[in-house]
């Protein structure tokens, strides 16, 4: 039989995935499609410290921190997503009827590792994606799960494909799923198979003894409203201590709870032989409470040093963008943030890496990088316009970002956020070098960035970019036919990176000069020119005529 607290967690975990779904699929929903993220606590308040803001879309995760103060740890035992898909992997890897350890030293972990990202945070640096349990389960299933479910359902499709052509069933015949790739695929398994295999060692390993949201939770936890009660009943018998998935109850008197670490998971009362469980509002008389494992004032600021002292040598590293550009700073090569990504320093202090972009990003630009930028900006999203293009009328990226790390604008405004430009690499360019007609990054650039004209001493037209007219799409870049290194390639360059204001405004103070040509307004030739001969391979000759 199902549970209230299984079936709660059940529909949690569905609602998670579907709003996932939602994003992927470019969905317009009157939820938030970020909304589980807008509701972890640590989450949000370590990005509110880090880039010293508040905004109105934090208001849910304050509201969990609020229903804990009364109702103890029960996000943590009904509604994370992390917490219902560890308990899945508690049940696969850890060995039956084996004893579950008691609360010791190692549940410290993860008051040390929350003051630790608070040490940080206060300087500005925000490495809350490292352990921020609601941005590592949508890293797991945006960025691991999804292509790997994609894969295995493109190629059962594939086999089914002689039965669907037997019956007829042209639908199934051709239809095709695409595959997104993601970056750093292989850290995001091997971080959640050791958190599946640590099962071993006890259940919701990362729940007891890791998880900063746990760890902030528990703190304004310890005296809830709505806590365990054990009556005269008890024969202290330990079964409720040995089931307990938190150690939250102490073996040696079950009377007694750790009330911080208890997630009102209601195990020990279903499991209780006496019924001798409840839980309700305090009662004073019977109440039995112990004061917990907690870490002295010391470990405390040492924590939070050690947080602060990591960020101050990420500020100081070669590669930091801390503080203005100019002269002598060693910036980022070819590294293009998406667009309506906030100035550096500032997109850095509130991503918090979850990968919701990336997964709703419907053409897979949008990629996690390692160091690219420093240790500061690991797992960040970039774009990998080699890779695919970054459609100028997409603006999923902001309106998935719970922390406006990528602010939401509109399809006008997202239009004008330029991202970088487009530079042509003439030693390798099949017209430039080869002097071979290919007329590929003028078809494909929506705004009519690339103009080809004739240059002197070259027998057929060569491309240009007019910079004020580029985007920064990467679309000339992704589809160049010259492999390896395109010959066009889009660096940040006069990208426009604002906290507020209007991209339009801005870009036309810029002098740019960006829109949208209608598709059937491409001319493949320019009138009267001759296009030479010598060829890009793949493309038709001079008297074919049409595009």
């Amino acid at each position: 039989m199902i549970t209230f607290r299984r079936a709660v967690q059940i529909f949690s975990l569905i609602l998670f995935l579907l709003l996932l779904t939602l994003a992927v699929l470019s969905t317009d929903t009157p939820t938030p499609l970020d909304l589980f993220l807008l509701l972890d606590p640590v989450l949000i308040a370590l990005t509110a410290i880090s880039a010293r803001i508040l905004a109105v879309a934090f208001i849910p995760a304050f509201l969990v921190l609020l229903v804990t103060l009364f109702f103890g740890r029960i996000f943590c035992g009904y509604m994370c997503p992390m917490g219902t898909t560890l308990d899945g992997g508690d049940k696969l890897f850890r060995p039956q009827g084996k004893k579950r350890p008691q609360t010791g030293k190692l549940s410290l972990l993860k008051y040390i590792v929350l003051f630790f990202l608070l040490g940080a945070s206060i300087l500005g640096v925000s490495f809350v994606f490292v352990a921020a349990p609601l941005s590592l389960i949508t890293r797991f299933y945006g960025l691991l799960v999804h292509p790997v479910l994609a894969f295995f359902s493109n190629e059962t499709l594939v086999l089914i494909q002689p039965l669907a052509e037997w019956f007829g069933m042209d639908t199934l015949m051709f239809m095709r799923i695409t595959t997104p790739r993601f970056a750093t695929q292989l850290f995001v398994l091997a971080f959640f198979i050791a958190l599946f295999v640590l099962a071993r060692v006890s259940p919701r390993f990362w729940c007891r003894n890791l998880c900063p949201s746990g760890a902030l939770m528990a703190l304004v936890s310890r005296k809830p409203l709505i806590r365990r009660f054990v009556s005269d009943d008890c024969t202290e018998c330990g079964k409720c201590a040995h089931s307990c998935p938190m150690a939250a109850i102490i073996t040696d008197d079950p009377h007694i709870t750790l009330h911080e670490e208890c997630i009102v998971c209601r195990t020990c009362q279903n499991i209780c032989p006496e019924n001798a469980i409840s839980f309700n509002g305090v009662k004073v008389e019977n109440t039995y409470e112990k004061k917990g494992l907690s870490l002295t004032r010391r470990q405390f600021i040492y924590s939070g040093l050690a947080g602060a002292a990591t960020a101050t040598v990420g500020l100081t590293g070669l590669n930091s963008v801390y503080g203005k550009p100019g002269p002598g700073q060693v910036a980022p090569y070819g590294l293009i943030r998406p667009p309506g990504a906030l100035p550096e320093m500032d997109f850095l202090a509130q991503c918090v890496r979850c990968g919701e972009c990336m997964a709703a990003c419907p053409t897979n630009t949008l990629q996690p990088i390692w160091l690219d930028a420093g240790f500061m900006g690991l797992f960040s999203p970039a774009l990998n316009l080699r890779r695919s293009y970054c459609s100028p009328e997409c603006n999923m990226c902001g309106e998935v970002c719970p922390t406006d790390a990528t602010r939401r604008l509109s399809l006008n405004e997202r239009m004008w956020a330029k991202t970088g430009t487009a530079v042509i690499f003439r030693r390798k360019c099949l017209a430039w070098e080869q002097q071979k007609s290919c007329m590929v990054c003028d078809e494909v650039c929506p705004y009519k960035a690339v103009e080809f004209i004739k240059e002197p001493g070259n027998r057929v037209p060569v491309p240009q970019v007019h910079e004020e007219k580029c985007a920064g799409c990467g679309d000339c870049e992704h589809c160049c036919p010259v492999q390896n290194q395109s010959a066009i390639v889009v660096t940040p360059m006069g990208g426009i990176r604002m906290s507020e204001g209007s991209y339009v405004e801005e870009g036309k103070n810029q002098g740019l000069n960006l829109s949208i040509r209608p598709k059937s307004a491409y001319d493949p030739r320019p009138e009267g020119e001759d296009w030479g001969k010598g060829f890009a391979p793949g493309f038709e000759d001079d008297n074919s005529g049409g595009d």
